[in-house]
């Protein structure tokens, strides 16, 4: 295991570049299984979760090659196994992707329960629903167990938004007999890459981008080339470490899309920024300070399913609220846990109420100091991240395997625009 050292109040100064989208990565990977050819991704994030994919995929049979550093090669063609191992399915939540691609190609798929964050409950339901209607068997024992003679399109109402779950009926549809029309769709970039990709594999997808997806099922679909987009999830995160430290950062990389639900709730806090083609300035001249509704009401800033503010980067919010004049209110109406990391700002010195599992009220500006914390999770490892690089002194963060899931060689990354953070192993 390792962990971080960092020195807080050094501006940070420079250019990053956005990664490939860790949410789209895993579900492409995923769906190379459809394919009866060789498949290439490419602007993969080099990241643990992604590492554990392939693993799966080896497990599986088929054939994983790197051609760079983000850039793979997939044959699934040797694919022979169909259970993915209890090992691995505990390493990440996105093992559950594997459920309707193996059971649309091959008939069969055996899971153990996934793994992933400590956030709170993180129901599979609508992926076990999802794949009923399409005509698939499940049973619950210590393992899912998935089968079908044959998947046959069906109109499908998801019970909730739910990524992954739209994403498993997604894969499961478009080797499907006959028409799917999944309603109440997650519509995130990512599912629109996850569709992307399978379009140019010959699936038949329309809707894409919309909550309502038609999908008329293939009998087979080919290989691709295909490149996954940025990760706005970084780009969020990167935003809010510019604006709790100052200096001059630049974020390359940068697609305009996806923008407008991030404006939304960091103008909230009075964050801004310049945009020039791909690249994006956040300004850092001016003072954080948060901007009352109408009325002088305070401000909320909740997330909510695609294209509402994400869940991912309420974390985010959190800390750089810390740092604006005036009091906001964050609430993350999702995960019913992931605000439990605010007591590891409070003994940073913030001013934070934590109202119940979802509402924390933030007093700003509050002068941190440095701590010792433990990452529960990777959005709220990242946002100790940036509350120790704005906060007086050193701080040391442990459990960085779980931040090292979600970005990309992270404290190197850091250190090359101005941080001062390194990573050690631990005793």
């Amino acid at each position: 295991m390792d962990k971080y050292i960092i020195e807080g109040g050094y501006p940070i100064k420079g250019m990053l570049t956005l990664s490939g989208n860790k949410n789209a990565a895993l579900p492409c990977i995923a769906a190379t299984t459809l394919a009866d050819e060789p498949v290439i991704l490419r602007n993969i994030p080099a990241i643990e979760d992604v590492l554990v994919m392939f693993d799966v995929l080896r497990n599986l049979g088929a054939s994983v090659e790197e051609i760079d550093a983000h850039s793979w090669r997939i044959d699934p063609r040797s694919i022979s196994r169909y259970e993915v191992p209890e090992e691995l399915a505990r390493k990440v939540r996105a093992s559950i992707l594997f459920a309707g691609p193996l059971t649309a190609r091959f008939g069969k798929a055996v899971l153990p329960p996934p793994g992933g964050d400590t956030i709170g409950r993180r129901r599979i339901d609508t992926h076990i629903l999802a794949l009923q209607e399409l005509g698939a068997r499940i049973a619950i024992e210590a393992t899912l167990n998935f089968s079908a003679v044959k998947l046959v399109g069906a109109p499908v109402f998801l019970d909730e938004a739910s990524v992954t779950g739209t994403e498993n009926a997604i894969m499961a549809a478009v080797l499907a007999e006959g028409t799917t029309t999944l309603t109440n769709a997650a519509c995130e970039p990512h599912v629109q890459d996850l569709c992307a990709m399978l379009i140019q594999m010959g699936a038949e997808i329309e809707g894409v981008g919309s909550n309502r997806l038609v999908i008329h099922g293939k009998k087979s679909l080919h290989g691709v080339e295909f490149a996954i987009s940025s990760d706005y999830m970084e780009l969020g995160s990167f935003i809010g470490l510019a604006a709790v430290t100052g200096g001059d950062l630049r974020i390359e990389g940068v697609r305009t899309e996806d923008l407008p639900p991030l404006k939304v709730g960091f103008s909230k806090l009075g964050v801004t920024w310049d945009l020039k083609g791909n690249v994006l300035r956040p300004n850092t001249a001016a003072a954080l300070r948060v901007v009352p509704d109408i009325g002088g009401q305070i401000p909320k800033i909740d997330d909510a399913p695609w294209p509402g503010f994400p869940a991912d980067l309420t974390s985010i919010m959190t800390v750089v609220a810390t740092q604006a004049e005036g009091v906001a209110l964050i609430h993350e109406k999702m995960f019913e846990s992931r605000m439990f990391f605010v007591d590891k700002l409070i003994s940073m010195g913030a001013r934070i109420v934590l109202c119940d599992p979802h509402r924390a009220v933030v007093y700003g500006p509050s002068k941190l100091v440095g701590n010792v914390m433990v990452s529960p999770d990777v959005r709220a490892g990242m946002a100790m991240v940036i509350a120790a690089l704005c906060a007086e002194g050193t701080s040391t963060i442990h459990n960085v395997y779980q931040i090292e899931r979600g970005y990309e060689n992270l404290s190197a990354r850091l250190s090359a625009v101005g941080a001062h953070i390194r990573k050690e192993q631990e005793d």
